[in-house]
């Protein structure tokens, strides 16, 4: 089996907020995938079907879509540097009013107030960050622990 094909794997991921609903949490799964581009299309793919439950309108779905898409990709290409060996950690959580999603990779982390102005969303001369500006347009929270080695987006669900 090739790292593309592996299955998401339980692991264990240490975070400072458990979730940003103050609902109780209705599901919490803590995930862990080969650390490759390649793995990034089937891994989005399990952990949006966790959060399929929660998740019943279209436009949040597609939102949770592409923001997970990058940051696991991110977290594939510079944590992992494309290396099936290393190891990207997901937490999902979710209940009816908010799904929360977790990835943490084993690199050194990053300067991220260097990123693009996700307030205008413009045109950058850094060759990396708008995607991170990406996302904070399709989540309503998105923030960083572990020196930038771990993100937390958070999309409130329509009601």
């Amino acid at each position: 089996m090739n790292a593309s094909q592996q299955s998401l794997e339980v692991g264990s991921l240490v975070t400072q907020k458990p979730t940003c609903s103050a609902q109780s949490l209705a599901m919490r799964k803590e995930l862990s995938l080969p650390g490759d581009l390649a793995s990034v299309a089937a891994a989005r793919e399990q952990l949006l079907q966790l959060v399929r439950e929660y998740c019943w309108d279209e436009a949040d779905e597609i939102d949770l879509r592409i923001a997970v898409q990058e940051a696991l990709a991110n977290a594939a290409l510079h944590g992992c540097g494309d290396d099936a060996s290393k190891t990207i950690h997901c937490v999902v959580e979710a209940d009816p009013t908010s799904v929360t999603l977790i990835v943490r990779d084993p690199g050194p982390g990053f300067d991220y107030q260097r990123l693009a102005d996700p307030a205008r969303f413009e045109a950058t001369t850094l060759q990396h960050g708008r995607g991170i500006a990406l996302m904070r347009s399709l989540v309503d929270e998105l923030t960083f622990a572990h020196d930038g080695s771990e993100i937390r987006l958070c999309k409130h669900l329509a009601s």
